[in-house]
């Protein structure tokens, strides 16, 4: 993996506290060193960024980087927050049960990590390698554009 200096980090998008908790999660649920569910996170909360962004085609998590997207899921607080501070709203995650995304899964892997680097981030390339996407964030799959019908939901669920 090469990561320009000028490259932004998805750590960079969380503390440092909540990024640790979320690796340690990650390492010890899928028994794996810290290392690889450090990369797992940071490229996660890339593409949570990049899922902010309104004004592209759908997108989609490689099944390695939907781990960690899982993972953040579960700190509700804190992802409602990151949603609302990175998207404008929340990104909701729909599983996409009948294995029918949006479009060939290589073309939408590679439309993610082109958004992921059209913001600057840094994209850990044999991360995103796996052509498998089992979710997305268009109407069939992982919604993160808040196209839910209630846009007017605060993240408080209220």
């Amino acid at each position: 993996m090469t990561i320009a200096v000028e490259d932004l980090t998805g750590q960079g998008l969380v503390s440092a506290d909540l990024f640790d908790r979320l690796v340690n999660r990650i390492a010890k649920e899928h028994d794996m060193n810290r290392e690889f569910a450090a990369r797992i996170m940071d490229q996660a909360l890339a593409f949570l960024r990049a899922c902010g962004e309104n004004h592209r085609a759908p997108l989609g998590p490689s099944e390695l980087v939907d781990i960690g997207w899982h993972s953040f899921i579960l700190y509700t607080r804190e992802y409602a927050e990151f949603c609302h501070r990175s998207a404008g709203h929340f990104i909701h995650h729909v599983p996409n049960d009948d294995g029918e995304g949006e479009g060939d899964p290589e073309t939408v892997i590679t439309r993610t990590t082109e958004a992921i680097r059209s913001l600057g981030f840094a994209v850990d390339d044999d991360l995103w390698l796996t052509f498998k996407v089992k979710c997305n964030d268009g109407d069939d799959g992982c919604r993160a554009s808040g196209k839910d019908g209630n846009e007017n939901t605060d993240t408080n669920g209220k």
